[in-house]
């Protein structure tokens, strides 16, 4: 049975603008490894959230047993079969849940204490690429507290989504294959709304206006988040691939906002010798006060 090229196509094309958005995070990955000042400037704020971080899901793990008999009381007089089975299904859900709200929370906390050290990595990404057009002056201060509000907005959105998440982790098989797929999924996007504040920020744009942009190309912001969520499940993986992710997300920035996001040197007579024209942000609102 042949499949219409109509149909198909779309499809491919999505699937295609997914890995273009794993691509942002290699050549983020790229940007860093080359740079050896981003590498400094990058790693101390993450090394300090991960030491954090880890001890506190090595506590979760070290509790997990105990957490998984708390909440299912109702197993008690069960046969130690039966039991043992609803508490290993609770203690993953525990452990699943445990590890998107680390990511998440992992990257707001991040981005707050190494806030001058990955604005500075995005800025000199973005001016490799040709610098921010439209860019607002915002006192550090201001841009620390907005930061930091955005941050608790998408931490909170992180943990209503995990409730249903955690309750769904107690239906066998799909609790342990979709369940997680599903999560990896919100959790990307979650990490690409987190993670490009602050090449938006630099624009005047808030989380609104960042939500609203990166749902113009979907599968791509998808790619570049699942990515980074991927890459933060590997043990240490968050300390060393956070500097990148910042790197990426600025370029993740300039391709939602229409700019160019190949250097100069290489773009600037194109494939048909024509220069680009100035270009500017397609989307700017500046918020006052």
């Amino acid at each position: 049975m042949n499949v219409p090229s109509n149909i198909t196509a779309p499809v491919t094309g999505a699937v295609g603008r997914f890995f273009s958005g794993v691509g942002l995070l290699l050549r983020g990955l790229g940007l860093y490894v080359r740079s050896p000042g981003l590498m400094l400037l990058g790693i101390v704020p993450a090394l300090l959230s991960g030491a954090l971080f880890v001890g506190a899901f090595a506590t979760l793990v070290y509790f997990v047993d105990d957490l998984a008999a708390l909440v299912t009381p109702f197993a008690d007089d069960w046969s130690a079969t039966a039991r043992s089975l609803v508490r290993v299904i609770a203690g993953l859900a525990f452990l699943g849940v445990g590890g998107l709200l680390g990511v998440l929370t992992f990257t707001a906390v991040t981005l707050v204490i190494g806030d001058p050290f990955y604005e500075k990595i995005s800025e000199r990404v973005e001016e490799r690429y040709g610098g921010t057009p439209g860019a607002v002056e915002v006192p550090f201060w201001v841009s620390l507290r907005r930061s930091l509000v955005d941050s608790l907005r998408l931490v909170a959105i992180s943990v209503l989504v995990g409730i249903p998440l955690f309750a769904a982790g107690f239906i066998p098989v799909v609790g342990q294959t979709v369940v997680p797929v599903i999560g990896a999924a919100v959790g990307g996007w979650l990490l690409a709304l987190e993670l490009t504040g602050a090449a938006f920020s630099r624009r005047g744009l808030r989380l609104p206006d960042r939500r609203s942009r990166l749902k113009v190309d979907r599968p791509t912001t998808l790619g570049f988040g699942v990515a980074v969520f991927v890459c933060f499940l590997i043990p240490l993986g968050a300390v060393l691939i956070m500097p990148a992710a910042v790197a990426g997300a600025a370029l993740l920035t300039r391709r939602s906002l229409g700019q160019p996001v190949e250097e100069p040197h290489r773009s600037a007579g194109g494939p048909t010798g024509q220069p680009h024209r100035p270009f500017e942000s397609p989307h700017r609102s500046v918020e006052e006060g």
